[in-house]
């Protein structure tokens, strides 16, 4: 067969098959579609080429049978051999050697938690370690609801919020908190950890910038990470080294002509240093180099401000200009919420946060008597001792102690040793009647963008003011915490540290 005869045939089975072809329904839409698309786009008419090539491929292959065996088959002596060679992963990092001798010495209550409280031992101590602020744990107004409300609705909602487990009382105490900040509306979360660790990645996605505080607590470090944005740090309530930042940012994204979302992620009482934040100072260099500001009140709601509304009401700040506010239920409101997928606030809970807060706006001297017991007791301890500095803002209900610098210098103290001589004072406190803690901080975390090797969260004393003492009471106790600390700093040897006299 010459050329010239393989090419008429070639001719007439390709007329054949555009004859054939263009008997079939539609076959003359796909014909001017792949015309018209080659005419305007090549390049795409090549791409969906090499797809539907593919695509015929595909469905020509080969199948496979999952029901044959294609892996290495062991034999019971290699299996048992790497079964002894596996070691799994801890589930959670071990105990440390003051971990397990906290948890030895971890005091328990038996009823109540108020400013009094009775321990396993048979012990009555001052309760300076809970978050009971204005002692509404025993407010017979809010029990005779918190009842109330427990025998209509039972103990749980049995259901997630916003579906089958929303109740009137969670609707209720989100309006009325949304009421009581000023803000647009509220939403309630069931678990006060998961409110800013949930908030974070919900509106701050892959790409988005946030610039965060160095000092931020452990829970919003969490949603940093969950959010995957790129997360850039500013030293902590350093607003110059804040604007150097966000100027960075700013010059990075016009450079590369792509505008994403900015957010500033900070905290209105930070938990782990117990200072203030800047708002006004924050809300200037928001609207400056347009970012968004998402504020943890957590320690702050129900703490500042003349009637408890907070940093924005104790610095004078339209709540408006902040564009989210995360705050906790389970401090001076005892209701174990927080407020911005799980099974939703228990009703009775949700009527005691509306209640507490009616107590709180019905009942100012309340905000006015823990103040006075915070001065009090700084009195006490700021100033006077010669080992421990406070770095709690005045007004904050929680006082943190930590040892001063110049101590840490001449004993050589690192981290675990502040650590441990910080249990013992706490200790020694216990013993003589009065019950504080230690702030426990938790580790950075192992995400890459969240370790800066900038920070690490300086141990310290906690000490939680309450309402619910008296004068006497507050100053006796911060005379027993002082002795206390003056006690053990002052050993001429410590066995457990082994360290030089100052």
């Amino acid at each position: 067969m010459d050329l010239s005869e393989l090419q008429t045939r070639l001719n007439l089975f390709l007329d054949h098959a555009a004859t054939t072809f263009q008997k079939v329904p539609g076959s003359a839409v796909l014909i001017r579609y792949v015309r018209s698309s080659y005419q305007n786009d090549p390049v795409r008419s090549a791409i969906e080429l090499v797809l539907v090539i593919f695509f015929i491929r595909y469905l020509l292959s080969p199948s496979y049978s999952t029901s044959k065996v294609n892996y290495v088959k062991l034999t019971e002596d290699e299996i048992d051999e790497l079964v002894e060679e596996w070691t799994p992963e801890p589930l959670v990092a071990p105990l440390t050697p003051l971990e397990e001798t906290s948890l030895e010495k971890l005091p328990v209550l038996v009823g109540p938690s108020g400013p009094k409280s009775k321990l396993s031992t048979g012990k009555t101590v001052t309760n300076l370690a809970s978050y009971n602020f204005y002692n509404l744990n025993a407010n017979e107004q809010i029990k005779e609801k918190a009842i109330q409300t427990l025998r209509t609705y039972g103990v749980g909602p049995c259901g997630p919020p916003q579906f089958y487990g929303t109740q009137d009382v969670h609707m209720k105490a989100e309006a009325d908190i949304a009421s009581y900040l000023g803000t647009e509306k509220c939403i309630v979360y069931a678990q006060a950890f998961s409110a800013i660790s949930s908030v974070i990645p919900a509106f701050c996605k892959r790409g988005d910038v946030i610039v965060a505080d160095r000092a931020v607590n452990y829970s919003i470090r969490r949603g940093l990470e969950i959010s995957r944005s790129n997360i850039r740090w500013y030293n902590h309530n350093d607003f110059d080294d804040l604007e150097q930042v966000m100027k960075k940012v700013v010059v990075e994204q016009k450079k590369k002509g792509r505008l994403t979302r900015r957010f500033i992620v900070t905290e209105g009482l930070f938990e782990t240093m117990g200072d203030m934040n800047d708002l006004p100072k924050l809300v200037e260099l928001k609207e400056r180099y347009k970012f968004r500001i998402i504020l943890d009140e957590t320690w702050s709601f129900g703490v500042l401000g003349r009637t408890g509304r907070g940093l924005t009401e104790h610095q004078n700040v339209d709540p408006t200009q902040i564009d989210m506010i995360v705050g906790s239920l389970a401090g001076p409101l005892i209701a174990a919420a927080a407020y911005t997928f799980s099974a939703a606030l228990p009703a009775m809970l949700a009527m005691t946060a509306s209640e507490s807060l009616n107590v709180l706006q019905s009942n100012p001297e309340i905000l006015s008597g823990c103040r006075e017991n915070v001065r009090l007791l700084r009195g006490q301890l700021e100033g006077r001792s010669e080992w421990v500095s406070c770095t709690s803002a005045v007004e904050n209900p929680v006082q943190l102690l930590v040892v001063k610098e110049e101590v840490c210098r001449a004993r050589r103290l690192g981290v675990e040793d502040q650590e441990r001589l910080l249990q013992e004072c706490a200790d020694e406190a216990l013993a003589n009647g009065v019950l504080i803690t230690r702030l426990k901080g938790m580790s950075i975390s192992s995400h890459n963008s969240l370790k800066d090797g900038q920070w690490t969260v300086q141990p310290a004393l906690k000490v939680c003011v309450t309402s619910g003492l008296s004068k006497k009471d507050i100053e006796k106790a911060g005379v027993t915490i002082r002795h206390a600390i003056t006690k053990v700093m002052t050993k001429k040897t410590n066995n457990k540290l082994n360290l030089p006299a100052a």
